[in-house]
């Protein structure tokens, strides 16, 4: 059949055109990205009282470890670190308790309040603790990053930095639960930093991270507080659009943070990853819409079982470039993510998300199904009846 051929034909050499294009691009955005990471330098300690939120939720592997991180920081004021849960049967409370026993001079305190509020559960914990929240500066992050011990040091200085009015970071990912947890890990590392970086840097996003979003009590006050984001899937990115609203710059200073995957199981990556792509989505459906070129991989070997001559050199091309990458990430952060040889199943783990993510109507957040709404928003199930 001459029509059938003919179309196999053409879509090979758009499958390839594509992964050249974005073979090309991934090339840049490597070569920017090794450059931005470049600019770390030390940062003075510095005397500002500081409260670091921490919403917790369930026991993590290594859980206690990632938040010690937090308490072992080169800082001169004072540090208050404000943990909180919903339950007092969470088991992180037992991970609180642990660290205080470990670090008696420092002050951690524990919220334990279940009071609701709205359908995201994370900003109904942060709502309940910020009545135990001690000081002005507040520097909030999940419960799943670990940081260096200048953490602090960096972040406020950034926010000192005159018309900033929040602060993000970067973060690269670490399994902590086996196969598949290093797999999950290969995408913050390897793809979504690399697009990240590339998008900060050429004016192309603004980007929100819950890896840490440090700003000031006023600032917070101004935008409405946690209140105004209860019912917001995206609160980090929401935050951010808040913060920039009121004429403020996001600011992103050039450390890695580590980031905790804790998948044991492919349907866990499944759903994690499937929730992220469309929350992205549903905050930034055009640039969402075209980030498939950072993945390029997929594409051309696709279009090498179509035209295996000039696919072959396109393959190779992506390989290449995907290696580079990995060696630019793990360079800076002391450590491979995962080994090489799982690039070809993330990156067809990866697009499989991506087009999957079209089709999403309801995501998983720690085993509540939502119901995404417009504009980011989302609904628990006693909400829908």
């Amino acid at each position: 059949m001459p029509g059938v051929a003919l179309l196999l034909s053409a879509t090979g050499w758009v499958l390839l055109a594509l992964a050249t294009i974005g073979t090309a691009y991934m090339a840049f955005a490597t070569r920017v990205l090794a450059r931005f990471l470049v600019q770390h330098s030390p940062a003075s300690p510095r005397a500002t009282p500081v409260t670091l939120l921490k919403p917790l939720y369930g026991a993590e592997p290594k859980l206690a470890e990632n938040l010690a991180t937090f308490l072992k920081q080169d800082h001169e004021g004072p540090v208050q670190v404000l943990f909180g849960v919903q339950r007092a049967d969470d088991p992180a409370i037992a991970a609180v308790r642990a660290l205080q026993r470990c670090y008696p001079a420092a002050r951690i305190d524990l919220v334990i309040d279940g009071t609701p509020h709205g359908s995201n559960g994370k900003v109904g914990n942060l709502i309940n603790m910020m009545r135990q929240a001690a000081h002005d500066v507040l520097i909030l992050s999940d419960s799943d990053m670990a940081v260096a011990r200048d953490y602090i040091a960096q972040v406020l200085a950034a926010l000192d930095q005159p018309g900033t009015g929040a602060v993000t970071c970067l973060y690269r990912g670490r399994g902590d639960a086996g196969f598949w947890s290093r797999l999950a890990s290969a995408g913050p590392s390897y793809q979504f930093l690399v697009g990240l970086v590339f998008a900060k840097t050429r004016g192309l996003a603004d980007p929100c991270m819950g890896s840490t979003i440090a700003l000031r009590r006023e600032t917070l006050d101004a935008i409405g507080g946690f209140t105004a984001f209860a019912d917001v899937l995206a609160d980090d990115h929401a935050i951010g659009q808040a913060v920039r609203a009121r004429g403020l710059a996001i600011a992103i200073p050039p450390l890695l943070l580590v980031h905790a995957s804790t998948e044991t199981a492919f349907a866990q990556l499944w759903k994690h990853e499937l929730r992220w792509a469309a929350t992205v989505r549903g905050v930034s459906p055009a640039g969402y819409a075209g980030s498939f070129i950072g993945i390029p991989l997929p594409m051309a070997l696709a279009g090498m079982a179509i035209h295996p001559n000039y696919g072959l050199a396109i393959t190779l091309a992506a390989l290449a470039v995907r290696v580079a990458t990995v060696r630019v990430v793990d360079r800076h952060a002391g450590e491979p993510t995962a080994p090489l040889w799982t690039l070809p199943l993330r990156d067809g783990i990866s697009f499989a998300v991506f087009v999957a993510s079209f089709f999403v109507r309801s995501v998983d957040w720690r085993g509540t199904e939502l119901t995404m709404l417009d504009n980011g928003r989302v609904a628990a199930p006693s909400e829908m009846t």
